[in-house]
C-alpha cells in the first residue's frame, strides 16, 4: 500500500497520512509532484489517491498525472479520497472514472471536509474554533472508515450516478471553464520581495524569479500552496487580497 496526494495547504496531506497509516503503519505517503512518484506507485498494488476538489472537479494536475501515466494503473486497486470545503458531489468519482478507463479497479471513494484554508475570497471563512471542530469530525470519519476498510468494506462517496449529477449540476457545469485547464490568472503584487519561496514549492514549477520578482506562468493548478506560504501575502488567484484564515501545519504547531 502507498498513499499519494496533491496538497496545497496541508489538508489533503494530513488526511492521506492519517488514513494510510491507520490502514498500514509502515506504508509510505508521497506528494504527487515528486520525481520518483510514478516509479514508487508502480511498485504497489493498492494506492490511496488524495486531492482537494475544485468546483466539483479533480485538479487538472491530478487528471494529467493519471493520463500521462496511463500504463501505471492497469489492475491496481485505487481508493480515491477527495477533500472539500463545503460541497463535492462526485469529487472522488472524477478521478475514479478516468482511472477505470486505464484499467484500474476503483475499490472506493471517500469525501472528507476540511477547513477552507488560506484564501483570497471571503467565501467559507470560519473562526478558528469552527475550523478545529471540522478537523476533529474529519479525523473521526477517517478513523471510522479505516476500521471498515480493514474489514473489506469500502466507502463509495462520489462513485454513484446520482453523485455525478449532483457534481455536474451543483458546480461543474457552471464553473467548468475554471477547471478544464491550468490557470493563467495567478497575480503577484508589489508586495513581492523576491524571496523565491514560491518558486521552490510550486508543484507545477509555474513560478520563476525575474529581475528580483516572482513571475507566474500559465500552468497554475490552483492548489493555493504559494498563496498559503508567501511571507508577504503577495500572491492571489480568485481575489485581490489574501485572507489569512487557517493552515494545517501552522495550526498544529500552535
Amino acid at each position: 500500500m502507498i498513499g499519494v496526494y496533491l496538497s496545497g495547504t496541508g489538508n489533503t496531506k494530513h488526511c492521506i497520512e492519517k488514513l494510510v497509516h491507520l490502514l498500514d503503519e509502515n506504508a509510505q505517503t508521497i506528494p504527487i509532484e515528486g520525481k520518483e512518484t510514478a516509479n514508487l506507485l508502480s511498485q504497489h498494488n493498492f494506492i490511496v489517491l488524495g486531492y482537494p476538489v475544485q468546483f466539483s472537479n479533480a485538479p487538472v494536475m491530478i487528471r494529467d498525472f493519471i493520463k500521462n501515466h496511463s500504463e501505471l494503473w492497469k489492475d491496481k486497486e485505487i481508493l480515491c479520497v477527495a477533500t472539500m470545503g463545503l460541497f463535492s458531489g462526485d469529487g472522488a468519482g472524477c478521478s475514479a472514472r478516468l482511472l477505470k478507463k486505464y484499467g484500474a479497479r476503483v475499490v472506493g471513494g471517500l469525501h472528507v471536509h476540511m477547513p477552507d484554508s488560506v484564501c483570497d475570497i471571503k467565501l467559507l471563512k470560519k473562526s478558528v474554533e469552527k475550523n478545529m471542530a471540522i478537523i476533529k469530525r474529519t479525523d473521526r470519519k477517517i478513523e471510522k472508515y479505516a476500521k471498515k476498510i480493514r474489514n473489506g468494506k469500502y466507502p463509495k462517496d462520489g462513485l454513484y450516478f446520482y453523485d455525478r449529477i449532483a457534481g455536474l449540476i451543483g458546480q461543474r457545469f457552471w464553473y467548468y471553464s475554471k477547471t478544464k485547464d491550468y490557470s493563467d490568472k495567478l497575480k503577484i503584487s508589489n508586495a513581492c520581495t523576491g524571496c523565491g519561496l514560491c518558486t521552490k514549492i510550486c508543484p507545477m514549477g509555474n513560478l520563476d524569479l525575474k529581475n528580483g520578482r516572482a513571475t507566474a506562468g500559465n500552468r497554475c493548478t490552483m492548489c493555493y500552496r504559494c498563496i498559503s506560504l508567501c511571507p508577504t501575502q503577495a500572491i492571489t488567484l480568485l481575489g485581490d487580497t489574501v485572507i489569512e484564515q487557517y493552515r494545517y501545519e501552522r495550526y498544529v504547531k500552535e
